[in-house]
């Protein structure tokens, strides 16, 4: 009877340890709309294709990150809602505006990143994932990352997303 019971709890945990490990159902997860990474240039030259390249280079890896997580959904934004929000203020720099687009695109949070540049050498990515609703920062992290390259650029973003955001409360 003993042994009965152990494999029973044993059951059990592994059953729960399971159904802890699945993504959130659909309607628990937040839909989150991305508005991608600016850079903040404050080294000595100026900023160069290759970068702007990186910068969506992050935002894709973000997204396909955010979706396969199983804990968020994205939402869509719309082609009029880009245009208008690459004529306005940076999302960094608008004051409360990347609200008002998350709810336009239809969802709940707004995700936005920048990368600033101090040299070549040094750089910091930081995300931000806001509450659409109360404005409340729902993440904040930087991260420094050394050198400028694509593969640097992609390992902060990935240490970022895999040690703080996705890490297991």
């Amino acid at each position: 009877m003993r042994r009965l019971q152990t494999n029973a709890a044993t059951l059990i945990a592994t059953l729960v340890a399971i159904a802890l490990s699945l993504p959130a159902p659909a309607a628990d997860r937040p839909r989150v709309a991305l508005f991608g990474f600016s850079i903040i240039n404050t080294s000595l030259e100026p900023t160069k294709p290759e970068e702007e390249a990186r910068l969506r280079m992050l935002e894709n890896l973000l997204r396909e990150r955010l979706a396969s997580s199983g804990r968020f959904t994205i939402a869509e934004v719309s082609p009029e809602l880009q245009q208008e929000i690459a004529r306005g203020a940076d999302i960094r720099d608008c004051n409360g505006c990347e609200r008002d687009y998350a709810k336009r695109a239809g969802a709940e949070w707004a995700a936005w990143g920048t990368v600033q540049k101090v040299s070549n050498l040094i750089l910091n990515i930081n995300l931000y994932i806001e509450d659409a609703q109360t404005g409340k920062l729902e993440f904040v992290k930087s991260v420094d990352i050394r050198g400028n390259t694509d593969e640097s650029w992609r390992h902060g973003l990935d240490y970022m997303l895999r040690n703080y955001l996705f890490k297991e409360p």
